[in-house]
C-alpha cells in the first residue's frame, strides 16, 4: 500500500457515549487483500470524539449511523429537500422535538408501515433512519452528522461526488456482514443476562469467517480478509456487547470502500445512482436483503 494512502477507521457509534458504552473506533490498514486491525480507540463524550475528528489527517472511515432521512418523511413534514438544508433543519431541532414529530407522523399511518424507510433499508436490512428507539438511529443521524460536517469530513453518497478530499466518511451497517454469515443468529447483547455461550459461539463463527475470506463475504468485501494478532482475536470474542466487533466490521467496509475508490470507480464504490437526500450504506446491493440482521 503507498505511504501516501489514507488511513482506515470503522466507527460504532453512540449518540449518548459514556464509560459504560463507549464510541468505539478500530484503526487499521489495508495490505494487498488483508485488512490488518492495528488498533482500538474509545471516546466516552461526544466532546472527545469531535475532537478526535477534527484532527488533521487523512481518512477514509465507516461510521455506523445513518447520513440522511427518507425523502417519504421530509416531504411529508415540508421539511428541505436539499442534503445539507435537511441536516440544517434536523440539527435545529431537540430530540424531544424529533421524537415527537417523528411519533405523530407513525401514528397517523397504518399498522405495518409506521415508518417510512430509505431506499438502501431494503437491500441493506438497516432499521429506518427516523427510527428514535431500539435502535435510536435518528437520534445517532442527529448527533453525528453534524460532528462529521464539522471535521471537514466529505460525506459520501449525500454530498456531490469529490475526486480527492482529506477526510472521507461513509455510512456503514455492520449488520450487513454479520448476517452475510450468521443469517438471524445473534451475537452480541448490552443485557448480561444475554451474554449467552451461543452469542459467543456466533461470535468466533462471525471472525473465523472474516479471518478466511469465506465464500458468505465474498460478495460484499471483494475478497478482502480481516488479520488479527491472536490477543486482538481473543478481545474481540471477549467483547459480548459487540461494539468492538462492530467497529471491525466498519473497518473492513471502509477498506472495501478505499479499495474500489483505487479502482477508480465513482462515489466509493456506491451506486451510480443514488439519492444524494437520503444517502447509501456502503457495500449494501442493490436488490433487497432476505433478512434484516440480528
Amino acid at each position: 500500500m503507498s505511504p501516501a494512502a489514507p488511513l482506515l477507521f470503522g466507527c460504532d457509534f453512540s449518540s449518548a457515549p459514556s464509560r459504560r458504552k463507549p464510541i468505539v473506533v478500530a484503526r487499521g490498514r489495508r495490505s494487498g487483500p488483508q485488512v490488518l486491525l492495528e488498533g482500538l480507540e474509545r471516546f466516552e463524550t461526544l466532546q472527545a470524539f469531535a475532537s478526535w475528528l477534527a484532527a488533521p489527517g487523512r481518512w477514509i472511515g465507516g461510521f455506523d449511523l445513518p447520513f440522511g432521512l427518507p425523502r417519504e418523511l421530509l416531504e411529508s413534514l415540508g421539511w428541505p429537500l436539499d442534503w445539507a438544508a435537511s441536516m440544517d433543519h434536523y440539527a435545529s431541532l431537540d430530540r424531544a422535538t424529533i421524537r415527537s414529530t417523528f411519533a405523530a407522523f407513525c401514528d397517523a399511518r397504518p399498522v405495518g408501515g409506521k415508518f417510512a424507510h430509505r431506499t438502501t433499508d431494503g437491500p441493506a436490512g438497516s432499521s429506518p433512519s427516523m427510527k428514535w428507539v431500539n435502535p435510536p438511529v435518528a437520534f445517532m443521524l442527529h448527533a453525528g452528522v453534524p460532528l462529521l460536517r464539522a471535521a471537514g469530513a466529505h460525506l459520501a453518497g449525500v454530498e456531490p461526488h469529490a475526486a480527492e478530499a482529506g477526510k472521507v466518511a461513509l455510512e456503514a451497517y455492520p449488520g450487513l456482514l454479520a448476517r452475510a454469515v450468521l443469517g438471524r443468529r445473534s451475537y452480541k447483547s448490552d443485557d448480561i443476562a444475554k451474554q449467552t455461550p451461543e452469542r459467543l459461539i456466533a461470535r468466533k463463527d462471525l471472525l473465523a469467517a472474516l479471518e478466511t475470506g469465506a465464500p458468505a463475504t465474498a460478495a460484499l468485501l471483494g475478497g478482502l480478509r480481516l488479520k488479527l494478532r491472536m490477543a486482538q482475536h481473543d478481545a474481540l470474542v471477549a467483547d459480548a456487547s459487540g461494539d468492538s466487533l462492530d467497529a471491525t466490521l466498519c473497518l473492513l467496509q471502509a477498506a472495501w470502500a478505499a479499495r474500489q475508490h483505487e479502482a477508480g470507480a465513482p462515489r466509493y464504490g456506491l451506486p451510480a445512482e443514488l439519492d444524494l437526500l437520503e444517502g447509501w450504506i456502503v457495500g449494501a446491493p442493490e436488490t433487497p436483503a432476505a433478512d434484516k440482521a440480528p
